[in-house]
């Protein structure tokens, strides 16, 4: 695979402006990333940012606690999409699964899925599942993977960028051997050069999530050149 198209490059401080969000879509475009990852009020600028080109849009969802309502995910899920988003990362409600409260993540996850597939736009997204892997010991790790499978999740994710830790060589193997073949695995946060993005993908990262991306490219290039 193309090198750049392990990256969703990603822009979700509070504090993004419309400006900062285009200047995204601008190194996106020029780079050729897998998506622009933002949150859900910039979908559609992105979306139309991102038109003609084979750039997804990525809109993250219960974000970044994952403790809201599978309501008002699955309602944002709706809304993301038929405002143009391709891919959806979503958060699960990790206190429901350290309470082992298995059946409500499972539903929680599955109805997400649902929105995912039958929706007013008619169009299938990919669900990403953000798993904080910070906050989980490896036996939740394992748990909380297993039930984005089941749930038919596309994708399971390390970390949103915004809790106590990132992505760790060592969760993204766990991961990958945990779903083995069955979905794909995203690592997120701190990730910030190169060297721990090739470690990453070493490790069976098949997709990168940061906002570091020129930076990790630009070094790329270079040791490339």
């Amino acid at each position: 695979m193309k090198f750049s198209k392990y990256f969703d490059h990603t822009i979700l401080k509070a504090d993004a402006t419309a400006a900062d969000v285009k200047k995204i879509c601008e190194e996106a475009k020029e780079y050729d990333f897998a998506s622009v990852c933002v949150n859900s009020y910039y979908t559609p600028l992105v979306a139309e940012e991102l038109k003609d080109t084979d750039v997804k849009v990525c809109t993250v969802i219960g974000f970044p606690l994952g403790a809201m309502s599978t309501l008002s995910k699955k309602l944002e899920t709706v809304d993301a999409i038929e405002n143009g988003a391709d891919e959806i990362d979503m958060v699960i409600n990790v206190g429901a699964l350290r309470a082992k409260d298995y059946d409500e993540v499972l539903y929680d996850i599955k109805e997400v899925k649902d929105a995912c597939i039958h929706n007013p736009a008619w169009k299938e997204a990919k669900l990403k599942i953000i798993i904080e892997t910070c906050l989980l010991t490896e036996e939740e790790k394992i748990k909380a993977c297993e039930l984005a499978v089941e749930a038919g999740a596309d994708f399971v994710k390390t970390s949103t960028g915004f809790s106590s830790g990132g992505a760790t060589v060592t969760d993204v193997a766990l991961m990958k051997q945990t779903v083995a073949g069955r979905a794909w695995v995203k690592a997120s946060g701190g990730i910030r050069d190169l060297e721990t993005a090739e470690a990453m993908i070493h490790a069976g990262a098949d997709r990168l999530g940061t906002s570091a991306t020129v930076g990790i490219m630009k070094e790329y290039l270079a040791k490339n050149s």
